[in-house]
């Protein structure tokens, strides 16, 4: 009776296009509709339009509306392609360029900082915050090699880069949440490392994005713009 009772209740998990949209959802979306506007698809007005329905958008079904017919939407959908597990042979020096150190205290890097190939975080009894949202990326691949011994490594990433884990606990807690970017030549974090009787957590902070990226598309789409304009 209950596994019949079970298989008459309706699946009540929302569609992906019913979930609520986020910032860098609309960002996306925003940019998708710049590009479009720099290569002539749409018209000023339209793309003015288009973008205020963005704005005002509340769904991820809502926003795809608004570039379901732009080619450039279903040319990056097919070109994504998931970050691999683990960082070119090769590409990351042996040697940190930047190491943070908590033994019975906090230590942090945050803000606008430029974020090196390798970075190292020893917490022994202390606690570290690496915040990657705000910082400058030179090189496409970082590693972050993060030891908490009786203490805790905490990661924080825009949402426009991929990030992968490497590492593993010893009666503690290792946790990097997979992250996929939309962007190909996006950067990739790798959070490597132990945690013993520790932690170590690595996620994504929500609605922030790395400006450096955004910078790129946004000379990429006003040079098309002044192309078209014929200046």
């Amino acid at each position: 009776m209950d596994l019949q009772k079970h298989a008459q209740q309706p699946d009540t998990a929302p569609r992906p296009a019913d979930l609520r949209a986020s910032d860098a959802d609309r960002d996306r979306v925003a940019d998708l509709l710049r590009e479009a506007l720099a290569e002539g698809r749409l018209t000023a007005d339209e793309h003015a339009e288009r973008v205020e329905g963005v704005l005002a958008a509340k769904t991820v079904g809502e926003l795809e509306v608004f570039v379901r017919d732009l080619p450039i939407a279903h040319q990056r959908r097919e070109a994504h392609a998931s970050a691999p597990s683990r960082p070119t042979a090769g590409a990351i020096p042996v040697d940190p360029d930047d190491n943070v150190v908590a033994v019975f205290s906090a230590a942090a890097r945050k803000g606008r900082w430029r974020a090196g190939r390798r970075i190292h975080a020893y917490a022994v009894f202390g606690s570290i915050e690496i915040d990657l949202s705000e910082a400058l990326f030179d090189h496409q691949q970082v590693v972050i090699k993060a030891f908490a011994v009786f203490g805790s490594v905490e990661v924080r990433v825009p949402e426009n880069v991929s990030l992968r884990g490497m590492g593993g606990g010893v009666l503690g807690s290792f946790e990097v949440d997979t992250l996929d970017a939309t962007d190909p030549g996006a950067p990739v974090v790798y959070v490597d490392g132990w945690a013993v009787l520790g932690s170590v957590e690595a996620r994504p902070r929500r609605g922030r994005l790395v400006a450096d990226i955004l910078d790129r598309v946004q000379r990429k789409v006003d040079k098309g713009v002044r192309r078209h304009l014929g200046h």
